[in-house]
C-alpha cells in the first residue's frame, strides 16, 4: 500500500513539475512518442524503373529499411562502416563516377542525400544526368556517337541498390546539422542516423526486367495520355475529309535523377507554353475562315522514354482507332514541333534555330514561312537561322518517330540552340523557372503561331491585317509559367482550376504510369493534372461558335462533335463544339487484357518498335526517409554490463547484511 501510495505521489509531482516549467502539452499517444523521437524527412527520392534487359535507379537493398548514421561526403573517403553520405549538387557526378570504379567504398555507402540550395544553378556550370545523346537508338541516322548534350553524365542510366533521396530546402538544414553533430561526437556514445524506407516490390519479389515484374504484377508500364485538337474542329461525320494536315507538335514530360523534382522548363516545357500560347492567338478573331489546311495541335506525353507518345499516336493511326477520330495519316503534309526555346537570350536579337529532316517543297515551304513571320514581328528582333548543315540530322525530338515510320516525312523543329543543347540542365531537377525566361517563348510563340497561320492559309503577305492581327498574350504566358513550373502558385493558379481540380500543388513533369486499360475517354482519375488541363485548355481555343459554350453538359454532348470542358470544376461543365482527344501513350510492344498487361514478341515490320525498351516503374507500398538519435551499441553493453555488476553487487550485499542482521539478532 505504501509503495502504490509513492508511486502516485511521485507522479503528481512529475505532472505539476511539468505544469510549472510551461510545457502544458504532453505525450498522449503512441504517435506523440513517436514523433518526439522520429523527424519526418521531405525528400524526393530516385526510384527502380525497369525494362526488358534489365533496371536503372535506386532501391534498398532488401526486404528492410536502411538505417545509418549520416556523414558529410568530405570526411567519408575511407569509409570503415554502412553510412548515408551527405552531398552536395556540384559533387554528384564525382561521387557516382567513384562508386562504379571502387567497390570497397561502394559498399560502405547505405544511402546519399543530396542537398538543395537557393539559386544553385549560378554556382554551378552545368549538371546533366542524362546521356551526351539522350534516345539515340532512335535516330534516323548513323552518328550517334554525336554529343547533343556534350555536359550530359548518364548516371541516371545506372543502376544503384541503395536508396538516394534529394532534400528539399529546409531538410538541408535539418541534416548538416546531424552530419555536424556526428563529425563533432565521433567519441561520444550517440549518433544522428538516416533511415530509408525505399523498398521495390521488383526487389523484393526478384523480378528485374519488364517482362517478369509485369507477369509478378509488381511494376506498372510507363506511360500517360498525349492530347491533339483541331483548328477549326473537324467534321467528323463528313466522309470527305481531303485538306492536308499541319501537324503542330510539343510535347509535356521530361525526366529527372529524382522522379517528383521533374520540371523540365527549358526541355520540353518552354515549347509547350510557346504552343498553347500560340493556338491562343490563332484562336481570336476569324482567321480561321483563311484556312485552306487542318491545323491540328498535339502534346505528347511519354516522349524522354523512347518516344512513347508519338510512336503510340502513330500506332492507333494505323489501327484508326477512337482515339485519332478523323485524322488520316496519309494527310499529314508536315510536321512543326516547338523543341526547347526558353533559353534563347532577352538582351540581344532572338535567334531561333530550325532544324530540318531533309529537304523537300514542303520543308522549303515552312522554312519561308517562318522567315516571313519573323518579318512580320519586327518589334521583337526574331531571327530564324537554319541549323549548322555539319549537323549529323535533327536533334532528340517526336519528329524522329514520324521519320522512323516514313523516312519521306517533311518536318522541322525550331529550337533555341544550333550544335549542341544551351540547355545546361538538361533532364535534371535544375531545369527550373530560372532556367528560362518569358520574352523567349514569346518571341517564339509569336513565331509559331503566323507561321501556321501562313501555311495553313497560303497568304504570305507580311503586311495583311490577318497576320499582324495574330498577336500573343504576354500575361498568359508568365501565367502559363507559374502554373506549371512553379509550386506558387503552381496548379493551384486560376487559370488551372478554372478549367479542372488538381490534385497536387506542385507541378511535375514525370510521365507517370498508365493504369487500367488505356482508352480514348479515360476515367479522369487515372490521367495527370497536366494532361487535363491541356486538354480543357485546347478543347475551349479550338472551339467554334461562342454561344455553344453557354449549354450546360447533359448526355448527349459527346454527340455530334461536342466535348464537355471544365465539368472537372463545378459538376455541370461546359459543352462546346470542338475536335478534342486524350491518345492513350504507352509502349507499342504492349497490350493490355484481362486485367493484365502482356509484352508482345517483336515486330520486323515496325523498325522502332524493334528499338522499344519496355520502360516500366517498380510498384511500392510506402517511400520515406526519418532522422533520429541512437545509441552506440558499445555503449549499450557497457550499460549492461554495468547493471549485471550492480545486481550482483546488490545481491551480495543484501546477503552480507541479511547474515550480518541475523548473527547480531542471535547474539540479542
Amino acid at each position: 500500500m505504501a509503495a502504490k501510495f509513492l508511486q502516485l505521489l511521485l507522479l503528481l509531482s512529475f505532472q505539476l513539475h511539468l505544469s510549472f516549467s510551461g510545457q502544458t502539452s504532453m505525450m498522449e499517444s503512441v504517435p506523440d512518442l513517436q514523433s518526439s523521437m522520429y523527424m519526418t524527412i521531405d525528400g524526393y527520392p530516385c526510384v527502380r524503373l525497369l525494362n526488358l534487359s534489365g533496371e536503372i535507379g535506386c532501391s534498398n537493398p532488401g526486404r528492410e529499411k536502411v538505417v545509418a548514421p549520416i556523414i558529410r561526403l568530405n570526411n567519408a573517403n575511407d569509409l570503415t562502416q554502412l553510412s548515408a553520405v551527405l552531398l552536395s549538387v556540384d559533387e554528384i557526378e564525382s561521387f557516382f563516377a567513384r562508386i562504379s570504379k571502387d567497390t570497397t567504398f561502394a559498399s560502405n555507402i547505405a544511402g546519399v542525400l543530396v542537398e538543395s540550395g537557393p539559386e544553385i544553378q549560378n554556382k554551378l556550370k552545368g549538371f546533366s544526368p542524362a546521356l551526351k545523346f539522350p534516345q539515340s537508338d532512335f535516330a534516323p541516322y548513323r552518328s550517334i556517337n554525336y554529343e547533343w548534350n556534350p555536359i550530359g553524365s548518364g548516371i541516371m542510366w545506372n543502376t544503384y541498390n541503395f536508396p538516394v533521396f534529394l532534400l528539399s530546402q529546409s531538410s538541408t538544414l535539418t541534416l548538416q546539422e546531424a552530419a555536424l553533430n556526428n563529425e563533432k561526437s565521433k567519441k561520444s556514445y550517440t549518433a544522428d542516423v538516416a533511415e530509408f524506407d525505399l523498398v521495390m516490390q521488383t526487389m523484393k519479389a526478384g523480378t528485374h526486367d519488364s517482362k517478369s515484374c509485369l507477369e509478378e504484377n509488381t511494376c506498372l508500364p510507363l506511360g500517360g495520355y498525349s492530347v491533339w485538337s483541331s483548328l477549326p474542329p473537324i467534321n467528323i461525320s463528313s466522309s470527305e475529309q481531303s485538306k492536308p494536315i499541319i501537324l503542330a507538335v510539343a510535347s509535356m514530360d521530361s525526366a529527372s535523377f529524382f522522379r517528383d523534382k521533374n520540371l523540365g522548363a527549358d526541355s520540353p516545357i518552354s515549347g509547350l507554353i510557346s504552343l498553347l500560347a500560340a493556338v491562343d492567338a490563332l484562336s481570336k478573331g476569324n482567321i480561321v475562315d483563311d484556312f485552306n489546311k487542318q491545323l491540328v495541335f498535339i502534346v505528347f506525353t511519354g516522349e524522354a522514354w523512347g518516344y512513347l507518345g508519338s510512336r503510340r499516336f502513330l500506332l492507333e493511326l494505323d489501327l484508326q482507332s477512337d482515339a485519332v477520330s478523323g485524322l488520316n495519316y496519309s494527310l499529314i503534309e508536315r510536321v512543326v514541333e516547338i523543341g526547347s526555346i526558353g533559353k534563347v537570350l532577352s538582351q540581344e536579337a532572338k535567334n531561333f534555330f530550325v532544324h530540318t529532316a531533309g529537304t523537300s517543297s514542303a520543308t522549303n515551304e515552312t522554312l519561308d514561312a517562318l522567315r516571313i513571320a519573323q518579318d512580320s514581328v519586327k518589334s521583337d528582333h526574331i531571327v530564324v537561322l537554319s541549323a549548322n548543315a555539319s549537323n549529323p540530322g535533327i536533334p532528340p525530338s517526336s519528329l524522329m518517330a514520324f521519320l522512323g515510320k516514313g523516312s519521306l516525312t517533311s518536318g522541322v523543329v525550331l529550337e533555341d540552340f544550333d550544335t549542341v543543347f544551351t540547355n545546361k540542365f538538361y533532364q535534371s531537377h535544375l531545369d527550373d523557372l530560372s532556367n528560362i525566361n518569358s520574352s523567349a517563348i514569346v518571341a517564339a510563340a509569336s513565331l509559331v503561331a503566323r507561321t501556321l497561320y501562313i501555311l495553313a492559309s497560303g497568304n504570305n503577305n507580311t503586311s495583311s491585317s490577318a497576320l499582324t492581327s495574330i498577336n500573343v498574350n504576354v500575361s498568359l504566358v508568365k501565367e502559363l509559367m507559374g502554373c506549371l513550373l512553379d509550386c506558387e502558385p503552381g496548379l493551384s493558379c486560376e487559370l488551372v482550376k478554372n478549367y479542372i481540380t488538381p490534385a497536387n500543388t506542385c507541378p511535375s513533369n514525370y510521365v507517370g504510369v498508365i493504369i487500367d486499360e488505356p482508352s480514348s475517354t479515360p476515367y479522369v482519375g487515372y490521367v495527370s493534372d497536366i494532361s487535363r488541363f491541356v486538354w480543357n485548355f485546347l478543347a475551349e481555343k479550338t472551339s467554334i461558335s461562342k454561344e455553344n459554350a453557354t449549354s450546360v453538359c447533359s448526355k448527349d454532348c459527346s454527340n455530334d462533335g461536342r466535348v464537355c470542358i471544365r465539368a472537372e470544376t463545378d459538376g455541370k461543365g461546359v459543352c462546346v463544339v470542338s475536335t478534342t482527344r486524350y491518345v492513350p501513350a504507352y509502349s507499342t510492344r504492349l497490350k493490355f487484357e484481362s486485367g493484365s498487361w502482356t509484352v508482345l514478341p517483336p515486330n520486323n515490320s515496325d523498325p522502332m518498335g524493334l528499338l522499344d525498351a519496355v520502360w516500366t516503374e517498380s510498384n511500392w507500398n510506402t517511400i520515406g526517409l526519418r532522422v533520429y538519435t541512437v545509441q552506440n551499441s558499445s555503449f549499450d553493453n557497457i550499460v549492461l554490463l554495468g547493471s549485471i555488476a550492480i545486481t550482483v553487487l546488490a545481491y551480495l550485499a543484501i546477503v552480507i547484511t541479511r547474515a550480518f542482521l541475523t548473527k547480531a539478532l542471535k547474539r540479542d
